[in-house]
């Protein structure tokens, strides 16, 4: 178990959790989807000072005496945009100390992301990401070199990093600037809990259809604790109720409100499905108590 002081969390390099992760799933399968893997010769192009020297053709150097690189045709074929909500429900349940069989929300979306990066980047594919929470937080375009990767990762793990504060969800409002941003026919996988402030699921159905904008293809990463807030799984003891994101708290035994609690909440989520399936998004049922497979499979199940 990898321990937090007080402050913040201690992690270890991200990079490394991340391939963790994703080589534990690729464990389970017969035949991994990268072995073989190449992509289709293209063309030829001068050598610049400072690129990397992996697709340098070495036979052609010694024929010509002069450095050419290897170009492939779907060298960036795919364009991924992550959209990672940062918002005060995502750091539920609070969590003491780091540990991959019991992660939290932000914990769990950062790693998703994280190991789907790990993907991406094996294929040579352009990523970039926005985190919002109340305001739009950080914004990085589509690209697909080793320092962007590693820029990518470094502000996932100040996510990690900081010290809560509390920040409500402004799904709404933040999801139409990203839409605006990405111009470009890309890949868009948003991690979001989904718990608004505003409660208005006209204008937050309406913000992700703007994310179909361009002709974009979307998958949706629902991200929940199933035990907790869907199933509503608590002792029926007296129990402190309180807010992530607003200055509410309630004191109840739970099974007073239980049955009225899961009927709304399964009405929302199928509202959530329904609208996923009308607009074309493809949605990904996130339950962080059943780990990363269910959320890197449809990936590495579809290479290419």
């Amino acid at each position: 178990m990898i321990r937090l002081n007080k402050k913040h969390y201690q992690l270890p390099h991200l990079e490394w959790l991340a391939k963790q992760v994703v080589e534990g799933t690729l464990s389970g399968l017969h035949k991994s989807p990268f072995h073989g893997y190449s992509a289709e010769f293209l063309e030829h192009k001068i050598y610049t000072p400072g690129e990397s020297t992996k697709f340098v053709d070495w036979k052609l150097f010694a024929k010509t005496d002069k450095l050419y690189t290897k170009k492939f045709e779907d060298e960036t074929n795919l364009r991924v945009h992550f959209i990672l909500d940062n918002s005060s429900s995502m750091h539920y349940p609070l969590r003491k100390n780091f540990d991959l069989n019991n992660l939290n929300k932000i914990q769990f979306s950062v790693l998703a992301i994280a190991a789907l990066m790990e993907i991406f980047k094996r294929q040579r594919d352009a990523m970039g990401l926005s985190i919002y929470a109340e305001e739009y937080e950080f914004y990085a375009k589509e690209k697909n070199n080793p320092g962007h990767h590693r820029m990518l990762l470094n502000k996932l793990e100040e996510v990690l990093n900081k010290r809560l504060a509390k920040k409500r969800t402004e799904t709404y409002k933040n999801l139409h600037q990203i839409a605006e941003n990405i111009h470009r026919r890309s890949l868009i996988v948003l991690f979001t809990d989904l718990w608004e402030a505003r409660n208005n699921k006209t204008e937050l159905f309406e913000a992700l259809r703007h994310l179909k904008y361009n002709k974009h293809q979307v998958l949706l990463g629902h991200v929940f604790d199933y035990k907790t807030e869907f199933a509503f799984d608590f002792d029926n003891k007296p129990t402190k109720f309180i807010d992530a994101e607003l200055d509410l708290q309630l004191n109840l035994y739970p099974n007073q409100i239980k049955t009225a609690y899961q009927k709304a909440v399964e009405k929302y989520f199928q509202q959530i499905k329904d609208t996923c399936h009308r607009y074309h998004i493809d949605y990904l049922p996130a339950d962080i108590q059943r780990g990363f497979k269910p959320v890197l499979l449809p990936f590495l199940t579809k290479q290419k």
